[in-house]
């Protein structure tokens, strides 16, 4: 059970595949976590139970930072919450696992985005948020960090693992799921069609996660 401040979005398929292939990345313990987009902090529990040294949450909603906040600390797990943009928010920080469930959905030119739709909204191709992301990851990873990235095949998961490869990170998808369409993505069907992003009739989405390795030179 995940404390939700209102107004924070409640922690879906896709948090849940991106925990199973932390668990499953077989990573060593006790290195220094960085959840983006922290939402309730479901990542940030999972890593700090896990055995991080040190968990950081970052999200742009002061609500989510509190969620998170209290998450990890009826757990007995020490978080540092930082609100505003991760770029700004981190800086020149490095850390040894960076965990993101970022912004994805595409959503048409002109629609509004506030309020608990910053969690989900990100351009008219969903990259907005991905491609900072991705640019950035190498520089927020330690000499032998990893990334793990999740999203929608819609917002195009072959483009973020050349961005991280052009980045000199070893990058592949390493989980899969394929899920029906939520009411987000329910809503902008029309949106998805007409920008190719899915075929007239389509109901299920793909969602995968992406590993991402800082190798030594």
């Amino acid at each position: 059970m995940l404390l939700r401040t209102p107004g924070v979005y409640r922690p879906q398929t896709d948090t849940w595949l991106l925990a199973a292939a932390l668990a499953e990345a077989a990573l060593p313990p006790g290195g220094d976590v960085v959840d983006v987009c922290c939402g309730t902090g479901a990542l940030a529990v999972h890593a700090g139970l896990a055995g991080a040294a040190s968990v950081t949450a970052v999200d742009i909603s002061r609500a989510a930072g509190l969620s998170a906040w209290a998450n990890c600390r009826v757990r007995g797990i020490e978080v540092e919450v930082l609100r505003g943009d991760f770029e700004k928010a981190l800086r020149d920080r490095q850390f040894d696992i960076l965990l993101a469930n970022p912004p994805y959905v595409p959503h048409r030119r002109g629609q509004p985005v506030r309020g608990r739709s910053r969690a989900w909204h990100a351009g008219t191709d969903g990259r907005s948020f991905l491609d900072r992301l991705c640019g950035r990851a190498p520089d927020l990873l330690t000499p032998q960090g990893t990334a793990l990235i999740v999203h929608s095949a819609v917002a195009d998961p072959d483009r973020t693992i050349t961005q991280l490869r052009d980045g000199g990170l070893k990058a592949a998808v390493v989980a899969r799921a394929t899920i029906p369409f939520g009411p987000v993505m329910r809503r902008g069907v029309p949106h998805l069609v007409a920008q190719g992003l899915i075929t007239p009739g389509q109901q299920y989405e793909e969602l995968v996660v992406i590993r991402a390795d800082k190798t030594r030179k």
